[in-house]
């Protein structure tokens, strides 16, 4: 089996300078400066193969990169990702004068999917709420996990913003929270009654283990949710896993519920109660209001679904 010749050292300092110009000016989070990486070491690899690179590739192998990920069978959704991945390192190296040119300025995506995003209902996210003040192995577990979901589900916390919450934004019982989301932009989510009960059930919990940590040699976290991982906090790995299995105690699917499909859950079960769609965005944290007007479209079918079945003039005749 023949080796894959290694790809060009210049270049890869080329995908690096970006990648730090992105932490360092526009506040990338981690995961997204790993999916930068991993979606421009591809584009590069192929252009290697081709018997081009980052400075010489023309518009036409940009195209020719973009065929040839389609007849991968990628996904719309993964092409469109790498085509804005490659358009933002072209566009960099043209503003820092690597390139007199940019290749990808004028090439368009794949279109964007017209599939609606799948949410939970407001009777699921009960069942699992309930379910989850017995799920964990002791008391502080338990009251863990139930801060965890009454947080996740009352703000529409990106999954990555909940689990890295400081300890210090929760203190005082506070009716709202300092969240800092994409692009370290913050912003402010209120807490539901229930969640700020629980919120303050575990902040007391967690305060008495950390102050035993320094006894046992431990080094005390400045996180909401501590954990022995190497960022000091849960990871969104374990929520993802643990949602499931509380879904699955709740008598739900698990492959229903993703920390996602809790955010879509309270904007839709918002926005079904009346909320302006302006402050929905504001809440999620969303640049663009086209990203929150998804939420319309599940609330139209679901509105279109009550007056075929409810409106007398829908009622076929016998």
């Amino acid at each position: 089996m023949s080796r894959l010749p290694p790809l060009p050292s210049d270049d890869l300092r080329l995908i690096s300078g970006f990648l730090d110009a992105c932490a360092a000016e526009l506040g990338a989070a981690e995961n997204t400066l790993l999916s930068y990486g991993r979606d421009l070491k591809h584009l590069l690899s192929w252009l290697h193969r081709n018997k081009t690179g980052l400075c010489t590739a023309t518009r036409s192998d940009i195209e020719g990169y973009l065929v040839a990920c389609e007849a991968e069978g990628l996904a719309t959704t993964t092409r469109a990702r790498r085509l804005s991945s490659l358009k933002q390192l072209f566009r960099f190296l043209f503003e820092e004068g690597i390139r007199t040119n940019n290749p990808a300025l004028e090439i368009k995506g794949p279109g964007k999917s017209k599939r609606l995003p799948q949410t939970l209902s407001e009777a699921e996210v009960e069942a699992m709420l309930q379910t989850v003040r017995k799920f964990g192995r002791t008391p502080s577990e338990r009251l863990r996990n139930t801060c965890l979901l009454e947080l996740a589900y009352a703000t529409g916390m990106r999954v990555s913003e909940l689990v890295s919450l400081p300890a210090d934004a929760a203190r005082g019982d506070p009716r709202m929270l300092l969240v800092q989301g994409k692009g370290n932009k913050e912003r402010m989510v209120p807490l539901t009654n229930a969640a700020r009960e629980s919120l303050g059930a575990w902040l007391m919990q967690r305060d008495e283990i950390e102050q035993k940590k320094p006894a046992k040699g431990k080094q005390v976290t400045p996180f909401l949710f501590p954990s022995s991982a190497k960022s000091g906090h849960l990871t969104r790995h374990w929520f993802y896993g643990a949602i499931k299995q509380i879904a699955t105690a709740a008598g739900i699917m698990p492959d229903k519920v993703t920390p996602h499909r809790l955010r879509h859950a309270f904007a839709t079960h918002l926005l079904a109660g009346g909320a302006d769609l302006r402050a929905i965005q504001t809440l999620l944290g969303h640049a663009d209001i086209s990203t929150t007007e998804i939420y319309t479209h599940v609330l139209e079918e679901r509105l279109r679904d009550l007056v075929l079945t409810h409106h007398p003039l829908a009622k076929k005749p016998d």
